[in-house]
């Protein structure tokens, strides 16, 4: 894979100047970067229904998290915690960690993403071409003790899970919900009925819901999760402590905790989806638009199938958005890969005949939150 960083020369003082140099590379960047694409999904089986995906994968660093990883420095930045040569580090299931590697890389500075040992292959490649280590730690539940580890000796902690809906300017300056909205207002429903998510530090949610609330918008906001993840616990019950019922092979999404920026005020409703469902709607989409997407964007994809079935069935018309989060190139090994599929007990079959079903008919999903 090739990701290309244009490096900048920035100051060698260790002071003030180096960060006044560091925030003006990266508000070139930012500058140079165009706004990603919103691809529109044709469904002939739900008239009047129009489904937007937002191809966050097209960022230079390949995913949805090129937007956090860029708040993250800014904010480390700005609060004087990041300071010239200094090395950072981050805890992360690879997406969040490969877009720091990169801004890493523009900035000079060297990187630690703090890794389950569990995570796609081509993730921990991804960030080692960028020129950061992979800290590979055997129990995921010790990621964040690993990554404070390396905070205590001197290295700059982003802390994605604990910064993620501070450290993102929820009320503009292109943010994503800004950018939706901006995208959409020449469409033929320009209010969607609903924006689409999931869940992993809960920064996406809590800007999307706050922006949303801020425009003063009918819109609702529907949170995708794996089955039995520890944010569809929580949300239930409204309860900060709830764990996870069931692992997911989902990565990035389908957290074992509540993290600290999951915002349950923000959300209008989240569905569950099984693993199984995720990864042949991911399949399904390599089909329908030509380019591999990850398991998250699988799991938004069956929810904006729910959401369109039962809006067909109400009658109503109206836009519904969701995210296309990552490239699925990083999971060849893993979800893409029949064999491995087969190893870990997953048939994806049912679930493509099913979803091909909907996508023909319409129908197929019944309202309920939990799909079997």
């Amino acid at each position: 894979m090739s990701i290309a960083a244009d490096l900048l020369p920035l100051p060698s003082s260790s002071g003030r100047e180096w960060v006044h140099g560091a925030l003006e590379c990266l508000a070139q960047e930012a500058a140079r970067s165009a706004d990603t694409h919103l691809l529109r999904l044709d469904l002939p089986a739900f008239p009047g229904i129009d489904l937007y995906l937002k191809d966050e994968s097209a960022h230079p660093s390949g995913s949805l998290k090129h937007r956090l990883a860029r708040s993250l420095f800014l904010y480390a930045l700005c609060n004087g915690r990041l300071h010239a040569g200094q090395t950072v580090v981050d805890a992360s299931s690879g997406s969040t960690a490969i877009s720091e590697a990169w801004f890493a890389r523009l900035l000079g500075l060297p990187f630690i993403a703090v890794m389950p040992a569990g995570t796609a292959p081509g993730k921990v490649r991804d960030v080692q071409a960028l020129g950061g280590r992979c800290d590979l730690v055997d129990d995921p539940a010790e990621v964040l003790a690993a990554a404070n580890a390396h905070a205590a000796r001197g290295a700059c902690f982003l802390d994605q899970f604990g910064l993620a809906e501070r450290a993102t300017d929820w009320r503009g300056n292109n943010n994503i919900a800004e950018s939706i909205l901006g995208q959409m207002a020449r469409e033929r429903s320009p209010e969607p009925a609903w924006i689409v998510c999931s869940a992993g530090t809960g920064g996406t949610s809590a800007t999307i819901g706050r922006y949303l609330r801020y425009r003063r918008l009918p819109t609702r906001l529907c949170l995708a999760e794996p089955t039995g993840s520890a944010f569809v616990e929580g949300w239930r019950r409204h309860d900060r402590h709830a764990l996870a019922s069931r692992p997911t092979v989902i990565e990035g999404i389908g957290r074992p905790r509540v993290e600290p920026g999951f915002v349950f005020e923000v959300v209008d409703r989240v569905l569950e989806v099984p693993d199984a469902a995720s990864i042949a709607a991911a399949w399904l989409l390599e089909e329908l638009l030509g380019r591999r997407y990850g398991g998250s964007s699988g799991t938004q994809f069956v929810a904006c199938l729910r959401l369109a079935a039962a809006m067909r069935a109400r009658g109503e018309r109206g836009s519904i958005v969701s995210l296309l989060c990552d490239r699925g190139e990083r999971y060849a090994e893993t979800l893409f890969d029949r064999a491995w599929l087969r190893a870990h007990g997953i048939d994806t079959a049912p679930w493509e005949a099913r979803l091909r079903a909907v996508l023909r008919d319409g129908r197929g999903f019944d309202d309920g939150d939990a799909l079997a």
